[in-house]
């Protein structure tokens, strides 16, 4: 988080919502927002130029601007995505080489038992619908996944718009799985679902061994970052 003393200071009184071109875009006291590159902050729908707006009334005395999730994302959606899309779609075939979800527990049996309740149905739905089928192993055995999934997953991510896409890698590096993240940016979990089946095996060992205070900030941390993710896809659904 951005220290109180170096953050920059508040200077605008309110964020709205205004239209732009086919778009939207938010203004600050009437001014509308640039991206880094000195680009259009343009919007593909209201609600996500809302979920933005309600990001920038947020802020206090001091901006916070590790906290801005969803402006990061759109400057990212905005500035990088355009030319940067093949180097995105390989980046999630990359976390389905090692995608969490097929890591199996090697022991206890209830924590197995707990995993596959949790995970085997993500996997299923991923070959079903996306033609993603990925291999599982014990703990974190590596394995070879199939060169047609991991292709499958690239065309997946590259038939995704600058935003979708920008959401859908960016959920790869949260839950540390491609197959948890599609599934999300599909509607078929939500986010913060999605990031606590992601930590299932650390949630396991806290409930037995209990959880540090810098642990619990870090988790704390991650469940924020997880819902303003959800809101990243609720703001960009038809």
């Amino acid at each position: 988080m951005t220290s109180s003393s170096s953050a920059p200071k508040r200077f605008y009184k309110a964020a709205t919502v205004e239209p732009q071109g086919d778009g939207w875009t938010v203004a600050l006291d009437g001014r509308t927002i640039k991206t880094p590159a000195r680009g259009a902050l343009t919007l593909p729908h209201e609600a996500l130029a809302e979920a933005l707006a309600a990001e920038w009334n947020a802020q206090g005395e001091r901006i916070d601007l590790t906290a801005m999730y969803l402006t990061r994302l759109a400057n990212v959606a905005i500035d990088y995505a355009p030319d940067g899309r093949d180097g995105m779609a390989d980046e999630v075939a990359r976390f389905c080489e090692t995608d969490l979800i097929c890591h199996i527990a090697e022991e206890p049996e209830d924590l197995i038992a707990l995993e596959e309740e949790h995970w085997a149905h993500v996997r299923e739905w991923a070959g079903e619908a996306l033609g993603v089928n990925l291999v599982t192993t014990e703990g974190i055995r590596a394995t070879p996944q199939p060169d047609a999934s991991l292709e499958a997953a690239r065309e997946y991510a590259l038939s995704l718009d600058d935003f979708r896409l920008t959401g859908l890698v960016h959920a790869c590096a949260l839950y540390g799985s491609a197959l948890l993240a599609m599934a999300v940016c599909e509607g078929l979990l939500t986010s913060e679902d999605a990031y606590e089946m992601s930590r299932l095996d650390e949630a396991y060992q806290v409930a037995r061994w209990g959880e540090d205070e810098e642990a619990a900030a870090a988790t704390a941390a991650k469940r924020v970052e997880a819902a303003a993710l959800g809101r990243w896809f609720l703001g960009l659904a038809e």
